[in-house]
């Protein structure tokens, strides 16, 4: 039984929609490696868990003090790449802020939707603005506890009230366990077996929902998902690759004006596949909806060469909320994918640089002690660029040029 590492004062976040964000990077200038981010959690936090295998030299590395978040990962131990944003300055602040305490992390837990109707990060009669957006503090502070630990796999529970927007409240119990993945487990879920050459880290989260309330939850009162988001690193080399649905209208259904158009330079949506810029210096996010969203994204670092795979499940006839901050005409058709890439404010603030890369569950009317269950695996591996080249081919069926000429802006 690995033994929860502690150390520390619990700290906490500065964050406002910008996280607190200043005109300097965040995380140190020079590289960070897995093992100087391990003692850095440490040191700030009381409850760090680090997942390793005893054959290989993969690890990741959790904390229930942000809500069961894993917070990075490596395929090199202590000395590798850690793969995870994390935000220095707002772990060490120790102190909490309104609207949110954006901690980083490259999978945390989250509970949608954002805004609507059924919103659960605005109060009641409250306009959609960012005075009154409020990350709810069941999934931004409070602190999830321990229920089974091994040197692979660590689970945790925490039981909470949320209220929405239109005043509906639910009682839930949330229970979410993340295994550290062997070598077979990823050939499995790949569906084929690693080239020679390559490292690679995965890890497995199973997340539960569960109504403990003693009356059942109704569509028209508002209903949760599942809300998995993760921050990583970017690189002037690297594009978020996300394929989807080859069908005659699925551009219909992909959305990239969330926060203003994104620029043609910056996004490429092809027949099947679209490539967005990931180098965290132009603000934009992107959405997918159900009917066209694919099981799986990621992206490709020519950089550091670094290939990132995230597989999730997608219901295509789900209803999906929808997290726009507006009274919306259909609140039950959201995206199932989101996709964002860092950049400075107006102002010139920002709180990364890092990207995202998002997935939602479908959301419920769940009876009482019904649960809601979603799975995500995450999954990064390191190489020569032919081999990773080889596996893209295999995932996405994406040629390495056509990447290098839409990084190149040419």
């Amino acid at each position: 039984m690995r033994s929860i590492l502690l150390s520390g004062c619990l700290a906490a976040g500065l964050a406002a929609c910008n996280g607190g964000a200043t005109k300097q990077e965040q995380h140190p200038a020079k590289p960070v490696n897995f093992g100087e981010d391990v003692a850095f959690l440490q040191q700030h936090l009381k409850n760090v868990v680090v997942l390793k295998h005893a054959s290989d030299s993969s690890g990741i590395v959790v904390t229930g003090d942000y809500q069961a978040r894993v917070m990075t990962s490596t395929t090199g131990g202590s000395q590798g790449k850690s793969f995870g944003w994390i935000n220095y300055d707002l772990v060490a602040s120790q102190k909490f802020a309104p609207h949110i305490n954006a901690f980083g992390g490259e999978e945390r837990f989250w509970l949608g939707p954002e805004g609507g109707q059924y919103a659960l990060f605005f109060p009641p009669g409250k306009t959609f603005d960012f005075a009154n957006w409020q990350t709810p503090g069941l999934i931004d502070t409070a602190h999830y506890t321990v229920t089974a630990l091994s040197d692979t796999a660590v689970t945790y529970q925490q039981k909470g009230t949320i209220q929405n927007y239109k005043g509906s409240t639910f009682n839930i119990s949330i229970n979410r366990s993340i295994r550290l993945l062997g070598s077979s487990d990823i050939t499995a879920r790949l569906g084929f077996a690693l080239p020679d050459g390559i490292k690679g880290v995965a890890y497995e989260t199973d997340n539960a929902v569960t109504n403990s309330g003693d009356s059942a939850w109704q569509e028209q009162n508002g209903l949760l998902s599942i809300w998995l988001l993760g921050m990583f690193k970017p690189s002037d080399q690297t594009a978020i690759v996300a394929p989807f649905q080859h069908i005659a209208d699925a551009r219909q259904h992909i959305t990239d004006d969330y926060f203003g158009k994104i620029p043609a330079p910056n996004l490429v949506v092809k027949d099947s596949l679209l490539l967005f810029r990931a180098d965290g210096k132009s603000r934009g996010k992107l959405g997918l909806s159900p009917l066209v969203a694919k099981k799986g994204a990621g992206s490709i670092d020519l950089q550091n060469n670094i290939l990132t795979v995230l597989l999730y499940e997608v219901v295509p006839a789900g209803r999906y909320v929808n997290s726009k901050w507006e009274l919306q005409k259909e609140p039950f058709k959201g995206d199932a994918v989101n996709c964002y890439n860092d950049g400075p404010l107006a102002d010139g603030t920002q709180m990364g640089p890092f990207y995202e890369v998002e997935s939602s569950s479908d959301a419920r009317a769940l009876k009482p002690g019904e649960s809601l269950t979603y799975r995500q695996v995450t999954m990064h591996f390191e190489g020569d660029q032919k081999t990773l080249q080889a596996m893209a081919a295999q995932l996405w069926q994406l040629p390495l040029e056509e990447v290098q000429h839409f990084l190149s802006g040419k």
